[in-house]
């Protein structure tokens, strides 16, 4: 039995993935994707996400978290900060904040990662999910949908065939949707 490998992002309704898109956070999300980190034990990144959480959501050395930062999203970082992570990176000579730094093929990576013992991995990015969703790597597919064209950005899947079973959607009261799906295999 192999763990499950879940694909999650903000998306606009142009496809856009960029995290300067889209609607800014507020409790309803982050309590939202505060319970998606809760359902797996392992992240994992390709480098551009890696840097980008770890810039955001890593308990600084002061041990107190930024005056930016609302209970929601202290919330979140005091999920992500102590999970494992697995960052898949050619570029990278090193990885700290409770990660592992991963080279090679990808997909035979992603494959014996799976066959480990957890609850689940939790993907994100742009890149690297495009890289392992021909393969059947990926199990499960959440997209929050924001009511915003952004018109620029990188795209979500771009170049990937897929067909997917839509198997829950729900509305946030800020107009964005979580629509989750699996594989149809």
């Amino acid at each position: 039995m192999t763990q499950p490998l879940r694909y999650a992002i903000n998306v606009t309704l142009d496809g856009c993935c960029s995290h300067e898109e889209g609607l800014p956070p507020d409790e309803e999300s982050m309590a939202f994707w505060t319970d998606e980190l809760r359902r797996s034990d392992t992240l994992l990144y390709g480098r551009v996400t890696y840097e980008l959480m770890q810039g955001a959501w890593r308990r600084p050395y002061s041990g107190e978290w930024p005056d930016w930062m609302d209970d929601s999203e202290v919330a979140f970082a005091e999920v992500m900060d102590p999970m494992r992570k697995v960052v898949a990176s050619g570029t990278l000579d090193a990885v700290d904040w409770n990660a592992e730094l991963v080279r090679g093929d990808v997909v035979d990576v992603v494959r014996r990662l799976k066959e480990q013992p957890g609850r689940g991995i939790s993907l994100g990015g742009v890149k690297l999910p495009a890289a392992l969703a021909p393969h059947g790597l990926i199990d499960e597919y959440t997209f929050v949908v924001h009511p915003v064209v952004a018109g620029r950005g990188p795209r979500l899947l771009d170049g990937v065939d897929l067909k997917l079973e839509l198997v829950e959607r729900r509305e946030f009261r800020s107009g964005a949707v979580v629509q989750r799906y699996r594989a149809d295999l």
